[in-house]
């Protein structure tokens, strides 16, 4: 069960609870990506995956992936002269009502926007169970859009995509016309639902947002992140549905990138649709416990809490 994940990946600076950039003395520092920390989340539950990526030779560069090593993910990285790009930043400030949090984007010409297929090794994405990348990958240039679409046609395994939407990237309307062109070999779409009801324009209940995206895209499978509300999954005709655990919310910067590794270690293992979704669901509950967007998620901790919930029926 081989999963090979492409794409960019940003170092996150946040404030400690209650601060704002402007008073701050200390910031905490993680890696921030869905495409390297989906992959992260679901070699710490057993599959085989490594992360391709194109990155800045600089210091903040390889903190990125030297982060990524202590989760035991395998990387193959072009590293990048700094001069031909640089390592993207986001910039997290939580807050409680009446103030909301913040998430400020600064991932403009990062090394991954002059990015080519020549830059990855075809042959491990032409071995994959699965390849998987995010629609922000192709925000970041023409290039970046192009070689994304290359990769994902060059694979016979499962064809996963992330919409990942961020407005502080691009609007919806960009998006959308962008991805539509790189939305034919996907098969599996995974999206939260906000991002899904800006990009693709439409409103309703999650099961009839994810039946219509499905049909107008011709995907075989969509899974769409609810967050406290737990996930809505369509395989084939077929809806399927998964409440949330209830576990105390310490952070939720980790819980959709948890969720979408989770759903593709146990895609890639055989699994059936309702048990992918129900661990993925346990594993974004275990990931709201822990600080920062990448949390150590333990196999045991997932299994367990899926086993309670299914002792409960």
């Amino acid at each position: 069960m081989s999963i090979v994940s492409f794409g960019d990946t940003a170092l996150r600076f946040a404030t400690r609870e209650g601060e704002r950039f402007e008073t701050a003395r200390e910031v905490g520092l993680s890696v921030d990506g869905i495409s390297s920390n989906a992959a992260a989340v679901a070699g710490r539950l057993g599959a085989d995956a490594v992360w391709l990526s194109k990155l800045a030779d600089t210091p903040l560069g390889r903190r990125a992936v030297a982060e990524l090593h202590e989760h035991g993910l395998e990387t193959d990285i072009d590293w990048a002269d700094p001069e031909t790009g640089r390592q993207g930043l986001t910039f997290h400030e939580s807050g409680a009502p009446p103030r909301e949090s913040r998430l400020l984007q600064d991932r403009s010409d990062t090394a991954m926007a002059t990015v080519s297929p020549g830059d990855f090794p075809v042959g491990r994405i032409q071995e994959a169970d699965a390849v998987f990348t995010t629609g922000s990958m192709a925000a970041l240039s023409d290039e970046a859009a192009e070689t994304a679409g290359a990769l994902l046609r060059s694979t016979p395994g499962l064809r996963a995509m992330d919409l990942d939407f961020h407005p502080g990237i691009w609007s919806a309307e960009t998006a959308h016309d962008t991805l539509s062109d790189l939305f034919d070999p996907v098969e599996l779409l995974f999206a939260s639902e906000d991002g899904a009801a800006a990009v693709f324009d439409r409103t309703g209940s999650p099961r009839d947002l994810v039946h219509t995206i499905a049909s107008d895209y011709d995907f075989s499978h969509v899974v769409l992140t609810r967050n406290e509300y737990g996930v809505v999954g369509y395989h084939d005709g077929v809806l399927h549905e998964q409440d949330a655990f209830e576990t105390p919310e310490i952070d939720s910067a980790g819980q959709h990138a948890a969720l979408v590794g989770a759903v593709l270690q146990q895609l890639t293992a055989g699994a059936a649709t309702d048990d992918a979704l129900a661990y993925g669901a346990a594993a974004a509950a275990i990931a709201r416990t822990m600080n920062g967007p990448l949390p150590p998620i333990e196999p045991a901790d997932v299994e367990e809490l899926v086993a309670a919930e299914s002792g409960g029926r």
